[in-house]
Order: structure tokens, then C-alpha cells, then sequence
């Protein structure tokens, strides 16, 4: 096992004039098991004007030094140490560790603000999003504010953060804005105070490519326009190429590294660290992946035909000029979200499918699981037709089939163990046997992905994000499927956890030789992976080849544009990419 060693202490990176200083921060959580020290001795400070990446696997304590800036810690949390939080001005600091709670409020949204992960659960449903702007001007005008006064100071940021015709839309809910857009109204909230310090927590996490370059510009603008210092928290090392200053690793409750962003990129000094970068996937990598999997198929091929085995011939998914339409509602005409697309997907091979939110990915993908229908052309999956297919032909065509959803926090049952959800297939397709009967299988999948087959008596919320979504890969393949569906499974894991459940996953499709459907918004990501490459945009496929066509020399121009807006962990070769991709969308 590797030495980690501690560098919190932020001597060594002096800051003038800091907005944020915490000095041997340290936060323990009371747990039925006991204390649990999740922060200990952090020392970190963010200068006015300056970016501060906080980087590190799940469980650091990224998050949790993060929210304590603003005192958002449980009630189970004791901390220790200073956090010295100064206003925009630079007059008075306040120890956000001892100010009482009247204080505490009067500080969140004037001298920080926090941008959260999901904008979807940090927006209210039920109120427009000018209201909910409007709230935290009201929070702190203590009545000296009008209502026409608050409307027009939401206004007036929606535009500033690039919500378009911001007069009209200030009355929209938040359903009516797409995710790149709720993110915006979730900074726009953090900005209408003018705080001197943005907390951003994973802001581009759940974003594609194009969407998240956007968001970067705009918290790029916070900083340059707004004057804003950004505490931002990400496990993205692209991310943190693209928009940092300064950065600081941490690990297991501990700063183990500080430096500015070019050095810590070029040079970094602790083992962890490099092990951080080493896993970032870039393109380029996927080239010879996919030769060696071809020849392994080949050979595959060649040994069942010498055994005398019958393997099932022709394509596992035939797609012709599918088109697919969601129907209108109040009169209103219907939404083509696939128009006229053509694919193949062979045995054992892996396509995979890139493109923006609203290019048809998944539209595509629930459509080859039979969960929505095919309203033109054609869809062969496994030898079935789709298109007018009833759902009694499509019963054992599901056997067939494996899908991994993106989040596997939601995707499982949290009232069943990790063995009943991964026997769920088992049971249901295999005529009402029961757990017990089932329990061996389970137990092999389990082990399969590298989990103690004791986990299967575990809960999903005793499970870690990476640990979760291997279980969900072993419910995926228990019943040996011909062809999986995999939608987004590692876009919400960390740098270092991804990495091995992709690596997973490489082993299995080779050991099982299941075809698979992989769908992403990150190119890296789908080239290490795919032996083949189709782009949606639109509900149009542009571009379709190999890893090395499509990413290599894209012909496409909006190709060019995801290639150009994906980051890459380098400083000074993201600078080169940012100016790319503001070209290629002029």
C-alpha cells in the first residue's frame, strides 16, 4: 500500500487578502458504530478572484469541508478549528465555526452561496424560478424591497447568467428549462446577492460535453465579471484543468496536496495524486482495445465452429430508418426524437452512442429494450421485430437482455438486499424460483464483479456509489445475456472508481462475449470502450465508424464540437481546446 503523505498545511501557498481561510478544520459525525472523523487538520485558503479546485475519491471530505463553510453540517457533526469567511468588501471576517445562527444566516448569500450537484432537486417544483430568485433578495431586504423590485433584479440576472428572453421565462417552472439551463438558475440564485464566494459542488457532473463547457464559461464570468471568488468541488480533472487557479487533493479526510493548477498537472508530487491522473481516460486510447477485441471474437468464432457449436448469426440489433415519435398532448402536434436512423450491432461487438441531451441516445436505448414503441422503419433486436410488436412476443426477448441505468442509487430497490434485487431477473424469467434457489447464482455474479459475496446481504445504502453500480452490472448479466444496455453507467462515479468499473466491464464483455449498446456523453470514456462509434444529433445519426475515424478526423462539424468541448486533464492544452470550441460555436 502506498504512503500518503499529509500537506494540509496552507503555508506553503500563501494567499493575500483570502475571502476563505480554514486553518486545521476537523469535523467528526456521531454514527451507531461511533465517532466518525471525516475532516481532519484541513488547511486550505481561496483568494479574492481566485478558482480553488478541492479534488479527491468519494469520501475524502471534499463535500463535507465544503458545506461547512456555510454551516449546512447535520446536527450529528461536531467541528473543530477556524473558517475564517470575509465579506465582498474585506471587512470583517467572521469564524463561521462560532458565529451564532442569527449571524450564520445573515452570511449564507451575501458573503457566499453554494451551486449544488443537482439543480433538479435544488430548484422547488412548485414555484418559478423568479420566485425562488426573488427568495433570497427578500431573506435579506427585511422588507425594503418591493415585489416589482425583486422580479426585476431576477430578471436581470437570468440574463446576466445567458437564460434567453429572461423577461417571459422568469415566470417558468423549473421542468420547463432543460439541465444546462436549471444549472444557470441555480448559479443565477447564488449571484443575485453579489457574494464574494461561490461554493460550487460537482456543477457539471450530470451535464454532456457541450453543456458543461457552457457552464464553465459561465462560472469563468462569476470570477471575471462578477468578481466572484470559486471554491469548486469536483472529482472532473478536466474540470479542474479548464477553470482552476490553484488546487487541493484530498484524501481520506486530509490535504495531501497543494499547488497551482499548471504544476500539480505537470508535476504532481504524491503517489495518490498520480494514481488520480493516471486513471483519467483520454482518446485516443481506444485504437488498439478495439483490435484486440476483434481478433478475439474471431477466434471465438473459430473455436465454436471447430466444436461443432451453433452461435446465432447476422446482427443482434438491425436498425432501418427507425423513426420515433412521441405523441402530442392538447392538441399540440408530436415530437420526433428519432428521424430515420440506421445501425448494426454484430455479436459480441459494442457500438457506441454519443451525442447531447435531446439527440435520441436514449430514446434509441428504451426502444431496443421494448419500453418505448417504434412509430416508423424498422428494429430488429435479437430476431424480433419491434415495430408493431405486443408485449407478449417481447417477454423473451427480454431474457436476452441486460440494462445498467445511470444511477444505481435509484435503480435499485432500497426494501430489497443487493442479492433479492440481483436475483429479480432469476425469479421472474426463471418460473418463480425463490431466493434460496437463485442464491449461488447471485453469489457467482457477485464475485464476477469484484464484489465478497457477502454484500449481497447488504442494503443499497450500505454500499459506496462504485460498489452499487458493479451490483447493478451483476444484475444486469445474470441471466447471461446476448446484448447489453448500458446508459450513462459511470457519469456520476468518481475519477479513480470509474476507471475500475470500466475496466470491469472490459473483462466481462471479453470473458462472456455479450454485444453491448454503451451510450455516454464522454467520448474518452465510449473510445476505450466501443469497438465502433455513431453520433446523434438531433435524432439524426451524422457520423458513424470506428474510434479512430470518428475521433481521430471527425467530418462532421458538430463531431468537431463535442471532440472540442470535451476537457482534457492539461491547463495549457484545455486553454488551446476552450478557444477551439468557442470557434466551432460562433
Amino acid at each position: 500500500m502506498s504512503t500518503v503523505h499529509d500537506r494540509s498545511d496552507d503555508s506553503d501557498h500563501p494567499v493575500s487578502d483570502p475571502v476563505l481561510e480554514v486553518r486545521d478544520l476537523a469535523i467528526t459525525f456521531a454514527s451507531d458504530a461511533g465517532p466518525v472523523r471525516a475532516v481532519d487538520g484541513v488547511s486550505l485558503s481561496v483568494g479574492r478572484g481566485e478558482v480553488l479546485a478541492v479534488v479527491g475519491e468519494s469520501g475524502s471530505g471534499k463535500t463535507v469541508t465544503a458545506k461547512s463553510v456555510l454551516g449546512l453540517l447535520p446536527q450529528t457533526a461536531t467541528s473543530s478549528g477556524v473558517i475564517m469567511l470575509s465579506g465582498r468588501d474585506g471587512g470583517r471576517a467572521d469564524d463561521v465555526v462560532r458565529v451564532s445562527r442569527n449571524r450564520l444566516r445573515q452570511l449564507r448569500g451575501t458573503d457566499a452561496a453554494m451551486v449544488f450537484q443537482e439543480p433538479s432537486t435544488a430548484l422547488n417544483p412548485v414555484f418559478t424560478v423568479g420566485w425562488q430568485i426573488a427568495e433570497g433578495l427578500r431573506a435579506h431586504a427585511s422588507g425594503r424591497l418591493s415585489r416589482s423590485e425583486a422580479r426585476a433584479r431576477a430578471v436581470d440576472i437570468l440574463g446576466r447568467v445567458g437564460i434567453p428572453d429572461p423577461h417571459r421565462r422568469v415566470d417558468h417552472y423549473p421542468h420547463q428549462f432543460s439541465g444546462g439551463q436549471k444549472q444557470r438558475i441555480v448559479i443565477a440564485m447564488a449571484l443575485v446577492l453579489d457574494p464574494g464566494l461561490i461554493i460550487a459542488d460537482e456543477p457539471t457532473t450530470a451535464l454532456d460535453v457541450t453543456v458543461q463547457a457552457e457552464i464553465l464559461d459561465l462560472l469563468r464570468r462569476c470570477r471575471d465579471e462578477f468578481g466572484a471568488s470559486i471554491l469548486l468541488i469536483t472529482h472532473n480533472l478536466g474540470v479542474v484543468a479548464d477553470l482552476a487557479d490553484r488546487v487541493a487533493v484530498m484524501y481520506q479526510g486530509r490535504v495531501v496536496e497543494q499547488a497551482d493548477a499548471v504544476t500539480l498537472f505537470a508535476h504532481p508530487q504524491e503517489e495518490y495524486t498520480q494514481r488520480l491522473l493516471a486513471a483519467v481516460p483520454s482518446v485516443g486510447q481506444g485504437g488498439e482495445r478495439a483490435r484486440v477485441r476483434a481478433g478475439e471474437r474471431a477466434e471465438r468464432a473459430e473455436r465454436a465452429a471447430a466444436a461443432g457449436e451453433t452461435t446465432p448469426s447476422g446482427p443482434v440489433i438491425s436498425a432501418t430508418d427507425l423513426r420515433i415519435q412521441y405523441p402530442g398532448r392538447l392538441g399540440r402536434p408530436g415530437f420526433l426524437a428519432v428521424d430515420g436512423v440506421s445501425f448494426t450491432v454484430g455479436p459480441g461487438e459494442v457500438l457506441g452512442l454519443v451525442g447531447e441531451s435531446g439527440s435520441g441516445k436514449t430514446t434509441i436505448a428504451r426502444a431496443v429494450a421494448g419500453l418505448t414503441a417504434v412509430t416508423g422503419g424498422s428494429l430488429r433486436v435479437l430476431g424480433t421485430e419491434l415495430n408493431g410488436a405486443r408485449e407478449r412476443a417481447l417477454r423473451p426477448h427480454r431474457r436476452d437482455l441486460g440494462f445498467v441505468f445511470q444511477d444505481p442509487a435509484s435503480s435499485f430497490n432500497p426494501q430489497l438486499t443487493i442479492a433479492e434485487a440481483v436475483a429479480e431477473p432469476l425469479i421472474i424469467h426463471g418460473g418463480g424460483r425463490h431466493l434460496a434457489a437463485a442464491r449461488a447464482r447471485v453469489d457467482e455474479m457477485l464475485e464476477a464483479v469484484q464484489l465478497p459475496a457477502s454484500y449481497g446481504d447488504r442494503f443499497p445504502h450500505e454500499l459506496s456509489g462504485g460498489q452499487r453500480q458493479r451490483a447493478s452490472l451483476a444484475r444486469a448479466l445474470v441471466l447471461r445475456p446476448r446484448l447489453l444496455i448500458a446508459d450513462e453507467p459511470t457519469s456520476a462515479l468518481d475519477v479513480s472508481v470509474q476507471a475500475r468499473v470500466l475496466e470491469l466491464f472490459t473483462e466481462l464483455q471479453r470473458e462472456l462475449g455479450f454485444a453491448a449498446l454503451f451510450i455516454s456523453h464522454d467520448l474518452a470514456v465510449v473510445d476505450l470502450l466501443s469497438d465502433r462509434i455513431a453520433v446523434l444529433h438531433r435524432g439524426r445519426l451524422v457520423e458513424e465508424g470506428t474510434g479512430e475515424q470518428i475521433l481521430g478526423a471527425p467530418e462532421h462539424p458538430y463531431t468537431r464540437r463535442l471532440l472540442a468541448s470535451l476537457p482534457v486533464p492539461d491547463p495549457q492544452l484545455q486553454a488551446q481546446r476552450r478557444a477551439e470550441f468557442r470557434a466551432l460555436s460562433d
